[in-house]
């Protein structure tokens, strides 16, 4: 049984028959990235989770429900009820199918019209919340009627998949996975919301690759890495609060994309590669294409792409709304700009940082004051 690197033994999903829905999930298929979406000689690896039923997340659903089986916190039957802002809603109503569970989903009006209407059809409730929290936006507005739903009903359970561990142990097979198709893996792209593939994947990996360089990639608008709060378009990665489950001593460096980069570049990337998706694709994306120029020519690049473009064409791909959104009116970066601090500046596009810091270490009077917080990212550089 495969262990962390701290030595604890990981529990692995359960095995699903592969003629079953929730069989086929994992075993995802590689592909090379390079000309013409990158320079000549130049590329990186993209592993396909899209290829999932619903997405990765598909993953960590499956795993979530069968240990909240295991443990006795979800009883035959029972409802589960979760926050989401679409993925993780398509991987729950897998596991409600596969175990036999109602499944009620609270969401806010940015959802894509085409995945509320793909939950309903998979047969789970969609409550969508009208108002924002004033300081938690529409995350923590979502999180709240959570727990009216969970009041109403004692049986139901809740994944919390931004604290709940089992979101990262779900994610060790993934890195397993990726052992095995490319071997030795140097730099790690990974989209960061809840924490859960990037600290799962990350940790497990660096049992193989202990020199393991792990970037990840926000959106602007995102506190998850210490910025400030604003509204955001980009959905699956980010966050308006701080998820426990985010392991801030794994990465390297961290990227916040806006969503102007992100549209362009997962629409070069489908023109290019018949392989694409949304925001969190087209974030990845990017800076894994930066990062094959400016990186070591030996240096093998891993970019997770944690879905598929089809829950896109009401807004990545259609032009209409990237019109509206003012998301086609200037040409995308090159090259990111750069802070030296996480917390120095509020970014407004795409922008790297190598000094990584842990917001929630900030002592509860010290506000966003530089050298208030913990730089954990540092180490290994």
């Amino acid at each position: 049984m495969p262990e962390t690197s701290a030595g604890r033994l990981l529990t692995l999903p359960p095995t699903m028959p592969q003629h079953t829905p929730a069989g086929v999930v994992g075993n995802t298929p590689m592909l090379w990235i390079g000309e013409p979406f990158c320079a000549p000689r130049q590329g990186f690896w993209a592993k396909l989770e899209g290829h999932n039923p619903g997405g990765i997340k598909d993953r960590t659903a499956i795993y979530m429900v069968a240990r909240a089986t295991e443990r006795g916190q979800l009883a035959p039957g029972a409802p589960i009820v979760e926050s989401t802002s679409g993925t993780l809603g398509l991987g729950l109503a897998l596991a409600g199918i596969t175990f036999g569970h109602p499944v009620a989903l609270v969401t806010d009006p940015g959802m894509e019209p085409l995945m509320a209407r793909l939950l309903a059809a998979y047969g789970a409730v969609v409550h969508t919340v009208t108002e924002p929290h004033p300081t938690g936006g529409w995350q923590q507005a979502r999180r709240d009627r959570v727990a009216e739903l969970l009041a109403a009903d004692p049986a139901a359970y809740c994944p919390d998949q931004y604290n709940n561990p089992d979101n990262v142990a779900a994610y060790a097979p993934l890195a397993h996975e990726l052992i095995a198709q490319v071997g030795r893996i140097d730099t790690l792209v990974v989209a960061v919301g809840t924490g859960g593939h990037s600290a799962g994947v990350s940790r497990a990996l660096r049992t193989f690759c202990p020199h393991l360089r792990v970037v990840g990639v926000d959106t602007i608008g995102s506190t998850i890495f210490g910025q400030p709060a604003r509204p955001r378009i980009m959905r699956g990665l980010g966050s308006s609060i701080h998820p426990r489950n985010v392991d801030y001593g794994t990465f390297d460096e961290v990227h916040w994309v806006d969503p102007v980069q992100a549209v362009r570049t997962s629409r070069v990337l489908a023109s290019s590669h018949y392989a694409s998706g949304g925001w969190s694709v087209g974030a990845v994306a990017t800076v894994a294409r930066w990062l094959s120029r400016t990186r070591p020519a030996t240096e093998r690049i891993v970019a997770i792409f944690p879905d598929g473009p089809q829950r896109y064409f009401d807004t990545v791909f259609n032009d209409d709304f990237c019109a509206e959104k003012g998301l086609l009116d200037r040409p995308p970066l090159d090259v990111p700009d750069e802070i030296a601090d996480t917390r120095e500046r509020t970014v407004t596009r795409w922008t790297r940082c190598t000094r990584v810091v842990d917001p929630r270490a900030l002592a509860p009077d010290a506000g966003a004051g530089a050298g208030s917080a913990d730089v954990v990212g540092e180490a290994r550089r």
